[in-house]
């Protein structure tokens, strides 16, 4: 066993205190003491750069990194997926993201090849494909082509964007599915979305009682429910029903956030990617999509403070799709922006974990966790975009490993 001192620096370690001049030790991949490196230790020198825990990224879609026209449209080898998939999350770890949760669109064997260390990539949590209504968000198929079908596009071990459930009875098949293919907790769309096939925002999917077999099946195998939601009938849907945290949020007033927090309910908002649906053209999506996502992040932003006020536990998520994803820390950029540095970093850390339910292992630099660090070439507290550039996390340390930077 090998002590080695990450030295020199200051460490913001998660919890929202000021960052403190103090070395940390790392031994088997664990934080074994904060303090003083003693003299002659073995050490990495920080050189005055900031130490944060790895960055957590609460609502990612790994398994939608390719071109969304092309690959809605069936026209992409799954090599070419495959690539594209692998290749966003060593973008991820890059960006300084050490954990990620999957909330839709890859299938178990993609966590397992990063997992294994045969790809770069970040600590991956999934659920799988995405439990959808019959025609509801999530799913993608052309109007003609028969419901049967759409799992034949799955690419088993690689792609599953979603199952559709026409009944309680079939999601709980579905979600069983799910659990047997890898997944650790489920999501599912309640309402409809801005990138939507066949649904709209103000679509309310899944009833209370549908809702509520997903959460039984969760809870037998010890885990939860996350969902997709914008509006408020759905979010108190999924609330009364039982869930773990709300996905989105967009609309979420003053009564629906007191409901979720007399429910223990969290909330993941997701302003990246309405900024990226902006410019539909160099994603190659429908104009009209952009429409959808009129007034989106100004209601985000709004459910986002009244969710503040009402003191719910508030993450943060991401949520990029298609072929341009380097860029994931811009939501931490855009959540400094709407409160502070220090609040976007505690969301994306220890807030973020706690929601994963893994807040016993990562989220801070305390005695004790796994080693999951990003030394900052300028500091992210003082200027907030230096989140979003991947240049700026000059040294990623994953369970003690560094995986990206070059040690001194």
């Amino acid at each position: 066993m090998t002590d080695v001192w990450f030295a020199g620096g200051k460490v913001a370690d998660g919890s929202g205190t000021d960052p403190v001049e103090v070395d940390v030790c790392v031994s088997d991949g664990i934080v074994t003491a904060i303090g003083q490196a003693p003299s002659g230790a073995r050490t990495v020198d920080l050189d005055g750069m900031l130490l944060t825990p790895g960055l957590i990224d609460a609502h990612v879609h790994l398994g939608l990194s390719s071109p969304i026209r092309r690959q809605f449209g069936f026209e992409l080898s799954a090599a070419e997926l495959a690539a594209d998939i692998f290749g966003a999350a060593g973008q991820a770890l890059d960006a300084g993201f050490t954990t990620v949760r999957d909330v839709g669109g890859i299938d178990g064997g993609v966590v397992d090849v990063i997992a294994g260390g045969k790809v770069r990539g970040p600590r991956v949590l999934s659920c799988g494909p995405v439990q959808c209504q019959t025609g509801g968000h999530g799913y993608y198929g052309a109007s003609w082509e028969p419901t049967e079908l759409w799992n034949m596009h799955h690419l088993p071990g690689l792609c599953a964007l979603s199952l559709m459930s026409g009944n309680a009875d079939e999601l709980r098949r579905n979600v069983r599915e799910s659990f047997r293919r890898g997944a650790t907790f489920l999501k599912l769309c309640v309402t409809g979305g801005v990138v939507g096939g066949h649904d709209r925002l103000t679509d309310t999917q899944f009833t209370v009682e549908e809702i509520s077999v997903a959460v039984e099946e969760a809870a037998s195998r010890g885990t939860y429910v996350t969902v997709h939601a914008h509006n408020n009938a759905g979010i108190r849907n999924a609330v009364r029903a039982g869930v773990r945290c709300v996905e989105h949020g967009t609309d979420i007033d003053a009564e629906t956030a007191q409901l979720m927090r007399e429910h223990d309910v969290a909330l993941v908002p997701t302003f990246a990617v309405v900024e990226q649906l902006t410019d539909t053209a160099s994603m190659d999506l429908d104009p009209a999509i952009r429409d959808r996502a009129a007034g989106v992040r100004q209601r985000m932003a709004s459910a986002l403070e009244v969710s503040r006020a009402a003191g719910l536990r508030i993450g943060l998520g991401s949520d990029l799709i298609g072929p341009h994803q380097q860029r994931r820390g811009e939501e931490l950029r855009l959540r400094a922006e709407l409160e502070s540095p220090m609040h976007a970093l505690v969301s994306a850390t220890s807030v973020n974990a706690d929601i994963l339910g893994i807040g016993e292992t990562v989220g801070t630099i305390r005695v004790g966790m796994q080693a999951d660090m990003v030394a900052w070439r300028r500091d992210p507290l003082c200027d907030a975009k230096v989140f979003a550039d991947p240049d700026m996390a000059v040294l990623v340390v994953k369970s003690g490993q560094v995986v990206k930077g070059e040690v001194r």
